[in-house]
């Protein structure tokens, strides 16, 4: 894809919690991704710590760079480490003034916070968020999400300036892009359209060797711009484009499915999670696990928004374990050894008994970082999904990293076994 001549945006993260990271980001990759649907190029997202002058460097390199807007996160709370409104104020060339209607919207929010503690000075916690009332002359105020307003200053570059918790962050961005000051800054954006696909079970090697061929034969392939990104086993194919390209994509797509019609198992985007949440609709499932630590259940539990399909499920790691909790023949273990598919069968057939369910899903494995053998190596791992009209899938695979590696992509792969098998594939 050609190079941006639309709007183009910078991000500030700032937060010393962040930068050492003690608090892993998030409102970055949030607001690269709403900037992504806007059609506003993201040009860079820099981190820095609570400094005013680590701040200040980082807007003036961005305004250095002709971005349009500017988006800071963080800083905006009541102690004396909350610089970024000061420091923007100074970037942008404007007095920092109080606005009384804001002091008294945050007067009332710490006071109905503060009927929680009594013991709390009142007065003082009021006087310390009397800071967040200061706000750059002539900028437009965001409404709190919890205590802490944003504020939008008009200017080339505009500057956004929002909280730093997800929580107020999200919402407020919303109510910012509705502005007439953050439209304006935004004005010369690039319609686009962007479509993912989803692929499992196709090393990345193979999906570039495809993209490589659909570059020489799909007409207009350099209109598209292709990200590809490796997820807990997936691969994940982003693609925007220009809606005038949209045939373009269609031919990209054509060429995905003739050579990769069984690895593709989302087109709309739509997660193996949702799939699957929506084929267990009126189904109850049960599961057992052994070296995922009921990390599958809890995936199950999580997509699902409640335990409504998720019978029950057993963790159990000792071979002893299996015998008295899922009934597992000690002799079947004996000749198969726990991490065998004879076992895994078992496993799940119990979990279909002694839940009541419909559906079981069974996981046995060496996740590491010892007990591996020569014939069964760590990351050895041997699923089994049964269902109760007597169909069932059996794999064994070998999965790649360390402890925690292993534990995620088996429950990634135990979720497209049961896509499969409640799909009617095998």
């Amino acid at each position: 894809m050609s190079d941006p001549v639309g709007a183009r945006a910078g991000i500030v993260v700032t937060g010393t919690e962040v930068l050492t990271g003690r608090v892993a980001d998030r409102n970055g990759p949030f607001l690269a991704d709403r900037l992504l649907e806007l059609g506003v190029e993201l040009g860079h997202i820099t981190l820095c710590g609570d400094r005013p002058a680590d701040i200040e460097a980082q807007l003036r390199f961005l305004a250095g760079q002709g971005v349009d807007l500017i988006i800071t996160s963080g800083g905006l709370g009541p102690t004396a480490d909350d610089m970024t409104v000061e420091t923007v104020a100074r970037f942008c060339g404007r007095d920092l003034v109080l606005d009384a209607g804001l002091e008294t919207t945050i007067g009332d929010i710490v006071t109905g916070l503060m009927a929680r503690f009594p013991e709390v000075d009142r007065e003082a916690v009021i006087a310390a968020n009397r800071k967040q009332a200061l706000v750059p002359a002539g900028a437009v105020i965001l409404d709190p999400v919890g205590t802490a307003p944003g504020v939008i200053v008009p200017g080339t570059p505009t500057v956004v300036v929002l909280p730093g918790p997800p929580r107020e962050l999200q919402p407020m961005w919303n109510a910012a892009i509705a502005t007439d000051a953050v439209q304006a800054a935004i004005a010369g954006r690039t319609r686009y359209e962007q479509q993912t696909v989803r692929m499992f079970g196709l090393p990345e090697s193979g999906l570039a060797d495809t993209l490589r061929d659909a570059e020489r034969s799909v007409a207009g392939f350099d209109r598209l711009e292709i990200t590809t990104c490796l997820r807990r086993g997936e691969l994940e194919i982003v693609t925007r484009y220009e809606p005038q390209d949209a045939a373009i994509y269609s031919e990209l797509v054509a060429v995905l499915r003739d050579r990769h019609p069984r690895e593709i198992f989302s087109e709309d985007g739509s997660l193996v999670d949702d799939q699957v949440a929506a084929l267990l609709a009126g189904r109850r499932i049960a599961t057992a696990e052994s070296c995922t630590a009921g990390l599958l259940a809890a995936r199950l539990t999580e997509r699902s928004g409640s335990s409504a399909y998720v019978a029950g499920g057993v963790v159990a790691y000792a071979n002893a374990a299996k015998t008295e909790l899922l009934g597992v023949d000690a002799a079947l273990i004996e000749q198969h050894g726990a991490v065998s598919e004879p076992v895994a069968e078992s496993m799940a057939a119990s979990a279909l008994r002694r839940f009541g369910a419909d559906t079981a899903v069974a996981i046995t494995g060496v996740a590491g970082p010892s007990g591996g053998s020569e014939a069964k190596p760590v990351g050895t791992v041997c699923f089994a999904v049964a269902l109760a009209d007597g169909a069932s899938v059996t794999r064994t695979t070998q999965l790649p990293g360390n402890r925690s590696d292993v534990r995620e992509r088996s429950t990634t792969v135990a979720m497209h076994l049961l896509r499969r098998a409640l799909g009617g594939e095998r």
